[in-house]
Order: C-alpha cells, then structure tokens, then sequence
C-alpha cells in the first residue's frame, strides 16, 4: 500500500554543529521564516524549524560536535547529498548568496529548455539547489 500523504511536501532535517552561520545562511540569506525553536528529547540537540513554502527546513544544531559529512557534494558520497528549492528570481538568490560569501558550486545555467539551474553550498557544505522555470 503506497503511503498516504497528509501533507504536500517534504520536510528535511540538517545536523550541524555550526548553528549560528547555518541559521544565518537559510534564514537570512535565503530569507526561510524561523517557524519555532524546539529542544530535542535527551537534550542532544535543539531544532530550528524553517518554513520553505510548505515543507520545513530543520536546522538540528548538536550540543557536542557531531561528525561531518563526506565532502565532494553530489558526487563524494551516496546518501542525501542535496535539496531543491525551487525559485522564481534565481539571478537574485544567487547574487545574495554570493554577497554573503557563500561558494558557488554550479553558476547559472541552463539545463533544458527553460529549466535553469544554479548550486551553492551553505555552511557545511550542503549542496542547494536553486531551480528556475520559465
């Protein structure tokens, strides 16, 4: 039986022990609405909750350092390697990530015929998507 969705969209939880430039990229580079603060039972973490249209961007920062990711983005690891956001001023979000400091791991381009794409990382060097449609 396939599941049965009681929401439209997909929420992603991001473990970091960088919390502060983290928040600060999703929050004020990208601008996603902090939602709540929750601590997590045990106390291991607390979890910063982001709206991103109509899924959550959770922002877990961990108490003691946790191990980071492989690095190489996509291609350096199997798992989940990047997010989607998909965005109606792509010129604009890739200037203010560039401002900011943020690397650009893919400039804007476009992919199909108008499909474009541009790929920064955030502070841990997650990769995110930004994708524009014509």
């Amino acid at each position: 039986m396939p599941v049965q969705l009681t929401k439209q969209s997909i929420d992603i939880g991001i473990v970091t022990s960088n919390g502060p430039a983290m928040l600060q990229f999703y929050r004020d580079v990208l601008g996603l609405r902090l939602v709540r603060e929750l601590p997590l039972p045990g106390g291991w973490a607390v979890q910063h909750q982001l709206a991103c249209g109509d899924s959550l961007v959770k922002i877990l920062v961990a108490k003691n350092p946790v191990t980071a990711a492989a690095p190489g983005g996509i291609q350096g690891a199997a798992g989940y390697r990047y997010c989607t956001l998909s965005v109606g001023n792509l010129t604009e979000v890739l200037a203010q990530c560039v401002q900011h400091g943020h690397p650009v791991v893919l400039g804007e381009r476009e992919i199909r015929p108008g499909i474009r794409i541009a790929i920064v990382a955030d502070p841990d060097g997650n990769y995110v998507e930004f994708l524009a449609t014509a």
